[in-house]
């Protein structure tokens, strides 16, 4: 199974744990999150990611993060390798598709992301009330 890590700007990645896990609490071994604070910087984030993902123990890993180019993000990209795959852009529907389809090999998980993450973002119309 892939194990989910989420990096976010504080407080965003805990607060999607939250969601995550009021949805799907069965889920939560596979997800570990972290919330990145103001004076974090990219080789503080990678150290404290290196270090969850060594408890978490886990060979296939799926990280998400919230916004590409911004901290949570550049220090996601030093992790990636042949068993780490990142998605950026993270969403609610993003996150549930990941944890509803965790089991599937990292690159249909990662591509599974991408799609729910989309799919997730629609144009909403106003209601126009009905004239009599």
């Amino acid at each position: 199974m892939t194990h989910l890590l989420l990096i976010a700007h504080a407080p965003l990645a805990s607060a999607l744990r939250d969601v995550a896990q009021h949805t799907f609490p069965s889920c939560a071994p596979q997800l570990t999150v972290l919330d990145v604070e103001p004076q974090m910087s990219a080789d503080d984030v990678e150290r404290s990611a290196r270090a969850l993902l060594a408890v978490a123990g886990a060979e296939d890993v799926l990280v998400l993060t919230d916004v590409f180019g911004a901290t949570p993000s550049n220090a996601a990209q030093r992790l990636l390798g042949e068993h780490v795959r990142m998605v950026s852009g993270v969403n609610v529907p993003m996150l549930w598709r990941t944890l509803c389809y965790a089991a599937e090999p990292l690159e249909a998980l990662a591509q599974r992301a991408i799609e729910g993450g989309g799919r997730g973002i629609a144009p909403v119309a106003p209601i126009v009330p009905e004239t009599p």
